[in-house]
């Protein structure tokens, strides 16, 4: 929040000249390990947001560098708020991606279309990342005498945090029914334990995130309306280590877990790459939506064949001989890559030049 009086009070706090560059480098880091590993396994497709939001990131760490060395520059001081807190709604639809991707291959415990998972969780993620927008831009930007834009922008961005909180709940809910399916059809395999535990680990970090910052909206909330922040209130809003611990900490280690454990090395690059009841993976025909493309992303979790009670895929998988049994390994059995180079084989036929990604 800035302050009417002094323009050089923009921070609550006197902010430390060190960690914004060491977390920019760490963060860069992270970025530039993630984007070798999507060229390394061949995984753009899936993991592509990681990228974006590792750039969000990445600037929104670099542009605070310079803000609390420049701090009569409200510009920078805005930049830096609204970037690092968008980054986080980004880094999640990563997640989606990986469980659509993880649907795919386990395409019977799917309980929708896995390439809708997406659509589904983006468009909730959309109106999250607007939201954020919005309220970074006006609390920042606020004078601290000015009530109405104060409460604006804390009422938007605790909406926002609230929203992804209910979105990652929503879907921690669906990676454990997935979980569950597999238990029980004793299909849980090694890799999928791995996709599934990360899954859960990443999705608890952005949670404690969510909660740090509901938790300070609410308590700015509170001074707009009281005018009075003291004890836990005043410690939150006025002390910075808490940026570092509750938001600047749980993504960088977010993104290091997913470097350390990138889903190109337990899933499989072709959606059509499917594990079956007897865990031998196969190249079916992929879970394909027949519907014109407009309904497809109005409609995303197909709704329409719900309420007619008509089927909204063929289960292909029960049909497991008909399609060929993937020639280069397996993903179940560590056996399998994606890296550069290695094609999905059947016989002498090279799956990879002729299947969509």
């Amino acid at each position: 929040m800035s302050s009417s009086t002094d323009p050089t009070e923009y921070y609550s706090y006197n902010p430390n000249k060190v960690l914004p560059a060491v977390f920019a480098a760490l963060v860069g880091a992270s970025f530039g390990l993630h984007i070798s590993q999507n060229f390394r396994y061949r995984y753009w497709r899936v993991t592509f947001f990681m990228v974006w939001a590792g750039a969000i990131f990445e600037a929104g760490w670099i542009v605070r560098t310079f803000s609390i060395n420049r701090p009569t520059n409200l510009g920078l001081y805005v930049a830096q708020y609204m970037l690092i807190y968008m980054a986080p709604p980004v880094y999640s639809a990563a997640e989606y991606n990986i469980l659509g991707r993880l649907m795919h291959y386990l395409p019977m415990h799917a309980p929708f279309h896995p390439g809708r998972v997406v659509y589904f969780f983006v468009y909730l993620g959309a109106a999250v990342e607007v939201l954020t927008a919005l309220g970074a831009a006006e609390l920042s930007s606020a004078a601290q005498n000015d009530t109405a834009p104060l409460k604006r922008g804390a009422s938007l961005l605790a909406a926002g945090v609230i929203l992804q909180g209910v979105v990652e709940l929503l879907f921690v809910s669906l990676v454990g029914l997935i979980h569950r399916r597999c238990a029980k059809a004793g299909m849980l395999t090694r890799n999928v334990t791995i996709v599934c535990i990360t899954l859960y680990g990443t999705s608890a970090l952005v949670l404690l995130r969510c909660v740090f910052r509901a938790v300070e909206k609410f308590n700015i909330l509170n001074v707009v309306s009281s005018g009075k922040c003291d004890g836990a209130c005043d410690n939150i809003l006025s002390t910075e280590w808490y940026l570092y611990a509750f938001e600047g900490a749980p993504m960088v280690l977010y993104t290091i877990w997913l470097n350390i454990v990138h889903p190109g090395r337990f899933l499989p690059s072709s959606s059509k790459r499917y594990l079956d009841y007897n865990k031998v993976e196969r190249i079916g025909p992929g879970w394909n939506d027949n519907r014109p493309k407009l309904n497809s992303l109005l409609d995303p979790l197909n709704f329409e064949a719900l309420i007619k009670r008509e089927p909204s895929h063929r289960k292909f998988w029960l049909d497991a001989e008909q399609w060929p049994v993937a020639g280069d390994g397996s993903f179940a059995k560590g056996t399998a890559s994606n890296v550069q180079g290695k094609c999905v084989k059947v016989g002498d036929v090279k799956y990879d030049k002729i299947l969509p990604q």
